[in-house]
């Protein structure tokens, strides 16, 4: 009678286990000659999901899992069991997803696996852990933000201009008064809430078993079923004409940001063309586009001009975009490096003047067949490694497309010229931009703006072509609508504030 009544609980054990694993999405790669096991464990929740007056929670609670221990382990006890398998525990927090990331040789499977569940399934969640990561955030945004790197402070500012009053309309790091506001326990309610079976997709990649996947399933089931947690968003505001807000702050050069909300994410049927047109236009990190040929090479403007038509963050030291960042909603942006102060003027016209000329007379059809080709090879180094590879894949997922890669392979060859200047012409514009400036003497660039005052361009020598010497005079009297009920300046101790 013991053994059958046993046997009925294990029964039951295993059908709620399997109903409860049933919750979870699972994104997998099996590549058998990996010696290396990838992981992203991502869960739908970000920045979108906080409070008002909690900014930078999502961001905070991301870290506080991820360094800051687990169960009654400490994170230097903690750090000290991953060393010697060399393994490591990143996390990724942005506005709707947030994914931790991590890889280990298979011989160390288990052992880190048993560490790194634990870290999601029962975070330590400290209170010395708490203000540690809260000081280090804060310090983020008053020091390295602030004072240290003025393009980031720019691109920062644009999305919070590009998205006032909506979800998207925080940086991941919060604001200083509302990082002061929160306290352990709104972490760890808001862990509570989220960190649930139904928000979670299990990344993993190389060369693992069945096995090890239902030790997955069964570990993860910690975990509470909760919600499907998914924001419905609203519209970005409308754009009238040019609008601008200028960064009071002392500097010897001036960084430059502008862009617009677009309509289109990588699941758009034209998303592949205006892929081409960007990367005519502005390739981020590469020579191949126009933005950065003509200020950066021709004219030694600054370090390097890039253009965008969804969210971007680079990984690390490389040259290539951070996965596992993706948005229902996206931008078009222009990132101009910093430029000498006497050259502010003169290189944002000729940025816009640009973008103008590409929906004007479309992307050169000598350029049109070489930027496709680029692209197609290019691409392939997004996904180098097997944990970027995944990384793509689960993208792919978030957006229902099938994957990115394959597709620029498979379609990118058969787009023509045609299509690629119809997606400029219906997804660009000059007219309704967003301007986000980081300078010294506010007041005399904006009074520069406001009368359209001419902005010759200040070079260091004189062997300059001809060519180049005529387009100039073009640049240093183009002109753009500004709204003047849109320009603001707000000096860099107000910012994020």
């Amino acid at each position: 009678m013991k053994k059958i009544i046993s046997l009925s609980v294990i029964f039951l054990q295993i059908f709620m286990f399997d109903s409860m694993a049933q919750s979870m999405k699972f994104t997998s790669i099996k590549i058998t000659d990996s010696p290396i096991i990838s992981f992203r464990i991502q869960f739908r929740v970000g920045s979108v999901n906080e409070p008002d007056g909690k900014e930078g929670l999502n961001q905070l609670t991301a870290d506080l899992i991820s360094q800051g221990g687990y169960g009654l382990v400490t994170y230097k006890e903690m750090l000290e069991k991953l060393y010697p398998m060399a393994g490591r525990i990143g996390v990724i927090p942005n506005k709707e997803v947030t994914t931790f990331v991590a890889e280990i040789h298979k011989d160390n499977l288990e052992k880190f696996w048993n560490i790194f569940e634990q870290v999601i399934t029962n975070p330590r969640m400290d209170e010395n852990d708490f203000i540690r990561l809260k000081d280090l955030q804060l310090n983020y945004i008053k020091n390295t933000l602030r004072n240290e790197n003025d393009e980031n402070l720019g691109k920062a500012v644009l999305e919070e201009m590009l998205y006032e009053n909506h979800p998207y309309g925080n940086i991941e790091a919060g604001k200083i008064s509302s990082l002061n506001s929160i306290n352990l326990d709104d972490a760890k309610n808001f862990y509570k809430k989220y960190y649930t079976q139904t928000n979670l997709t299990v990344g993993i990649a190389g060369n693992f078993d069945k096995k090890f996947i239902d030790k997955i399933k069964f570990d993860l089931v910690k975990l509470p079923k909760g919600k499907t947690n998914v924001v419905k968003l609203t519209q970005p505001n409308k754009i009238q004409d040019v609008e601008i807000n200028l960064i009071e702050k002392k500097t010897i050069s001036t960084a430059l940001s502008f862009g617009f909300p677009v309509n289109l994410t990588r699941s758009s049927k034209e998303f592949l063309a205006l892929m081409i047109a960007n990367s005519y236009l502005g390739e981020h990190r590469t020579f191949n586009g126009v933005l950065m040929n003509k200020m950066r090479g021709d004219r030694g403007l600054n370090y390097g001009d890039y253009s965008y038509i969804e969210n971007f963050i680079q990984e690390g030291g490389s040259t290539f975009p951070l996965p596992n960042i993706p948005r229902q909603q996206q931008f078009f942006s222009v990132w101009i490096r910093p430029v000498a102060n006497a050259n502010r003027h003169f290189s944002l016209r000729m940025a816009i003047r640009e973008i103008e000329l590409l929906i004007k007379n479309g992307i050169p059809e000598k350029d049109f067949e070489e930027t496709k080709k680029f692209l197609i090879n290019y691409s392939k180094l997004w996904v180098q490694t097997q944990s970027r590879r995944l990384g793509y894949q689960m993208d792919s997922d978030f957006y229902k497309t099938k994957y990115l890669i394959d597709e620029i392979a498979k379609k990118m060859p058969k787009i023509s010229k045609k299509q690629v200047d119809d997606a400029v012409r219906k997804y660009l514009n000059t007219k309704n931009i967003k301007v986000a400036v980081v300078s010294e003497n506010a007041q005399m660039f904006m009074k520069d703006l406001l009368e359209n005052n001419v902005s010759p361009m200040t070079y260091q020598h004189s062997n300059i072509s001809q060519h180049i010497l005529d387009e100039d005079r073009d640049i240093q009297k183009y002109s753009f609508k500004i709204n003047p009920d849109k320009i603001k300046i707000i000096n860099v101790e107000n910012v994020f504030e």
